[in-house]
């Protein structure tokens, strides 16, 4: 027997090691939990930003949060809930009663969610799954793109109008795979608006088994008598869902509540899969305070309206800088940059002044800022700093 070569030894060694880590890694991942392929196409729902690149907390105006807050009825409805331990009410049967008095709508035909963020999920949940489409406009909600993957359903855009929801190009995209439309009105982020004639027109060319969702979570700032009749649609006809939101004018986005209504099939479909206790007591508790405390409703859609259309007059005469506003319903304004001065560049200069906007890259608009209507002195103060940029005079 020959002399024992301890190095080659020793490099045999290493490499059975390695080689037998490498297989023990394969295996493990072999056998690891993995999720579905769908799922990994979800891009994660990238939140408003609160604080600048260097870490300073910002006036939040990126959000679409309500500049009033909540209403006083509501807070002190909440801080009365004084017990944690027992559950929530399961259906939330009070907080439907109240929506249902306000709308004039049968309790029965209601369903809550955490948010109309859940709803939404749930609607294409129940209705799509592979193979099967959920479509919606070219710059539309994002959660709608999210819906959809979830549920294993291939997401489907529509040519948009001049940023806004078109029906006919909704239409002409049905196809024999469509499961559900979404609609949101007025539309987040653009703030774009579908009339009646034309909600309706996209209903009644839709084939019908195809769920029509319409998104009104801004629905309450629209002008007194202004109604697209989705509600109208929801109680006559067995394929549309309407959803709204306690997050936006009654300022209550830290509850998380929201609502749907629609054909009794429908609100029975969505009541077997929502997540069970799924609005808290003291959500609860606030929201229907809030439905009870209509002039708050009011001073906030009057401070909207008001703060909405100096916004759009302002942005309009820096037109000659290649900014544009996209006309808005919602408690927002769009605003693009087609000249020399950058949407980045706006954004940066409006952090330097204290004020956190909404860039939107990952949603198609780079060349656009989505910015809040917020209080009249913070509102001055952001278009002096997009004045500034501009080389105009504040």
């Amino acid at each position: 027997m020959g002399a024992i070569d301890w190095a080659r030894v020793a490099k045999l060694s290493i490499v059975l090691f390695f080689s037998g880590e490498c297989g023990m890694r394969r295996a493990t991942m072999s056998t690891c939990p993995t999720a579905k392929p769908w799922i990994m196409g979800i891009h994660a729902y990238t939140p408003g930003k609160s604080r600048a690149a260097d870490g300073r907390e910002l006036i939040k105006l990126s959000a679409n949060e309500n500049p009033l807050g909540s209403s006083e009825a509501a807070l002190q409805a909440r801080s009365a809930v004084s017990q944690m331990a027992p559950y929530p009410d399961p259906g939330a049967h009070e907080l439907r009663r109240a929506i249902g008095d306000l709308h004039g709508i049968d309790p029965e035909r209601i369903v809550c969610g955490t948010g109309s963020d859940e709803l939404l999920n749930l609607a294409a949940q129940a209705f799509a799954g592979p193979g099967d489409e959920v479509l919606f406009s070219r710059y539309s909600f994002a959660v709608y793109d999210i819906a959809a993957r979830r549920c294993g359903a291939t997401p489907v855009e529509a040519a948009d109008a001049d940023f806004a929801s078109d029906a006919d190009a909704l239409l002409n995209a049905v196809t024999p795979q469509t499961r559900v439309v979404f609609l949101a009105n007025p539309n987040n982020p653009t703030g774009t608006y579908m009339p009646r004639h034309d909600v309706q027109r996209l209903h009644a060319g839709l084939p019908k088994d195809v769920l029509l969702v319409v998104d009104q979570a801004y629905a309450e700032y629209l002008a007194e008598g202004e109604d697209d009749g989705g509600m109208e649609l929801a109680l006559r006809h067995d394929n549309v869902l309407v959803t709204r939101t306690f997050s936006k004018i009654y300022g209550l986005a830290g509850e998380r509540i929201g609502w749907a209504t629609g054909a009794p099939e429908l609100i029975d479909i969505l009541d077997r899969i929502r997540g069970p206790f799924n609005v808290t007591g003291s959500g609860q508790a606030a929201a229907i305070a809030a439905v009870a405390d209509q002039d708050f409703v009011a001073r906030s859609r009057e401070l909207n309206a008001s703060g909405l259309a100096a916004l759009t007059s302002q942005i309009e005469a820096l037109g000659n800088h290649g900014l544009r506003a996209i006309p808005s319903k919602a408690n927002f304004l769009l605003v693009l940059f087609e000249g020399d001065v950058t949407a980045p560049a706006a954004l940066d200069a409006l952090a330097e002044a204290g004020y956190a906007v909404r860039h939107l890259p990952g949603q198609g608009l780079p060349q656009a800022l989505r910015i809040t209507i917020g209080q009249p002195g913070d509102m001055k103060k952001v278009v002096a700093a997009l004045r500034s940029l501009c080389g105009e005079s504040a």
